[in-house]
């Protein structure tokens, strides 16, 4: 494969520590990477060397020449008083962009919801993420680089995002780069991993599951050899104190197959047990909701809801941005009054909120975290025996040096994991948990679950973290036009309900001009029927559109890998290749016609 960018030998120093020492590396076209470690260690700074945003103090950077590199950073250079449509397409006129169907799919898969006209300082943090990301997705990079591109998007757009990342380029071109705690994410579009620890980066074959596979098994061989030189050492101790060779037996070990390890591994929690211990502290009664309605004016959030939540019940709760989640969690803890309908909450019940605000921590100040501690005398349950908050803190990764850093001080992930530790402390029954895995890496993450494994109580757990959320809860419910329905298939469902809801909902989904007057007067004219028929044959076009640039692809591919002497086999497939592309064009005929009637 050919060489697109690397480096040789570098090495970054920052005042207070080197990030990386002696690093050589290299990305070939056709490369797949996600990048994971600790915060900290350099995850975004290894982007911005091989972008060439930082020079390394040492070393060099290397990039073949005519390699295109584009780069979603964690933060954004979009001018607030640009429109939408000039932050993403820039000075393109409108047939030039509305042309292109990759643009056009990009557009309305991440920022369709977003008005065309608006200016970018008038959007919320999440949009303005999203518009980032798409004015990055629609140029021509031979190199992506993305840096916690998930972050502000939901599920269905995460699940979009990767679909397009896998279809992007054809298979041996084009290179990505992400980082990002998404671990769903990680394994669906990634085929390799580079792990950044301790000044350097270690790869690894696959996606993240593979990774975890190669990790635990280096960390056992890791484990296993300093076993055998702390053996070693006892026996040379041995020999010096007693004159003779001491003679020990040395355990041995074998490297089994994937399956096996997997198969050797206990069960993640044991449920029966949770529910009953959750029983005894809950009653047989947590929350019920009956016939639940909640309208702030003509915006109707919740309608008719019907929903029981039973003691020791782990539960996942999906939607989109701004479908009412939030206002479903407050019904649930009795802070919002239902419009109609009413809410039953156990006596015995104790809700306990870990907040994407981390409103927990606001009065901790400048208090050290040994103190914000130390006010907490008591162990409490989990997986089966009392643990003290010291132990607690050990197993969110909290170090001895950590106890004395001043709270406001701590990173965003610390903060994370000390709220979450200091409402268990409380000893709810009822936890309830929005966005737990912001700011956290992938190893706090499996810290946080293994911790909720052991926790016997309720759990209602909103995040868009597909990974957390189907390794942590047993049951998934989705929020969609103000009904809570169960989600049996779990995430892969809720995916197929939004994809057949989406006909009705086209006109949220494509993104329009804002309609010159001689347009808007003939939109006008149309009658509802008509417009939703248009709407329709719209969405409808788009797809067979995406389905023909599939097939264009995949030819291609088969063009690319045909023998080259057997020219009646070529022949053939070029001749297919001109076929779909003749339907294309004919389809972007009729997308524009329909937009134009619609006013677009």
């Amino acid at each position: 494969m050919a060489f697109l960018l690397g480096c040789e030998k570098a090495g970054i120093d920052f005042p207070s520590k080197t990030v990386f020492d002696e690093v050589s590396l290299g990305v070939d076209a056709g490369d797949r990477i996600g990048i994971v470690g600790r915060n900290g260690d350099g995850k975004s700074t290894l982007l911005s060397l091989l972008a060439g945003l930082v020079q390394p103090d040492r070393g060099r950077v290397i990039r073949t020449n005519g390699v295109s590199v584009g780069v979603l950073g964690q933060w954004d250079s979009l001018r607030d008083d640009d429109t939408v449509e000039h932050a993403i397409v820039g000075d393109a006129p409108e047939y030039e962009w509305a042309a292109s169907a990759r643009t056009r799919a990009i557009i309305a898969g991440i920022a369709g919801d977003i008005p065309w006209d608006a200016t970018v300082g008038t959007l919320s943090g999440g949009q303005r993420r999203r518009v980032d990301l798409a004015r990055l997705l629609v140029g021509d990079w031979d190199v992506l680089m993305l840096d916690e591109p998930t972050n502000h998007l939901d599920v269905r757009a995460i699940n979009w995002l990767a679909e397009h990342l896998k279809q992007r380029w054809r298979p041996g071109q084009g290179a990505l780069l992400v980082v990002t705690h998404d671990r769903w994410f990680l394994d669906e579009v990634c085929s390799s991993m580079w792990e950044v620890h301790d000044r350097r980066i270690e790869p690894f074959e696959g996606g993240f599951s593979a990774y975890i596979m190669q990790r635990v098994e280096r960390d056992r061989v890791a484990r296993v050899t300093e076993e055998r030189r702390q053996n070693k050492l006892r026996r040379e101790l041995a020999w010096l104190s007693r004159g003779a060779q001491a003679r020990s037996t040395k355990q041995k070990f074998r490297i089994k197959a994937a399956q096996e390890l997997i198969a050797d591994v206990p069960p993640l929690r044991n449920d029966l047990e949770l529910k009953r211990m959750a029983v005894t502290r809950l009653g047989k009664q947590v929350v019920d909701l009956k016939n639940v309605s909640v309208s702030y004016g003509d915006n109707h959030v919740l309608r008719d809801v019907e929903w029981l939540i039973g003691p020791g019940d782990r539960i996942g709760i999906v939607g989109e941005n701004g479908a009412g989640k939030t206002t479903l969690l407050n019904v649930v803890q009795g802070k919002v009054k239902p419009t109609s309908g009413y809410v039953k909450i156990g006596r015995t019940v104790k809700f306990a909120v870990l907040s994407q605000h981390l409103d927990s921590l606001t009065a901790a100040g400048d208090d050290r975290v040994r103190q914000v501690v130390g006010r907490f005398g008591h162990a409490i349950m989990l997986d089966g025996r009392d643990q003290t908050p010291k132990q607690l803190l050990e197993r969110l990764g909290f170090s001895n040096a950590d106890m004395n850093e001043p709270v406001c001080d701590l990173s965003g992930g610390q903060k994370r994991r000390l709220a979450l530790m200091l409402i268990l402390l409380e000893e709810p029954n009822v936890l309830i948990l929005d966005e737990p895995g912001n700011d956290l890496d992938v190893n706090m993450l499996a810290a946080v679950e293994d911790l909720l494994d052991g926790w016997p109580g309720t759990l209602l757990l909103v995040t868009h973290d597909r990974y957390l959320m189907e390794r942590v809860t047993d049951n998934q419910y989705a929020l969609i036009d103000g009904h809570v329905r169960h989600l049996p298939g779990g995430i892969d469902e809720y995916l197929k309900i939004v994809e057949e809801s989406a006909e009705e909902n086209a006109a949220q989904q494509v993104p329009v001009e804002p309609a010159k007057q001689n347009k808007a007067q003939d939109a006008a004219s149309l009658s509802n029927q008509e417009q939703r028929a248009l709407k329709k044959t719209l969405l409808s076009t788009e797809r067979k559109m995406t389905t023909l640039q599939g097939k264009i692809a995949d030819a291609e591919t088969r063009l690319h890998e045909a023998d080259p002497t057997d020219f009646v086999a070529l022949g053939e497939i070029q001749s297919e290749i001109d076929d779909f592309k003749q339907q294309l064009e004919d389809l972007e005929l009729v997308w524009l016609e329909t937009s134009e009637a619609l006013g677009a």
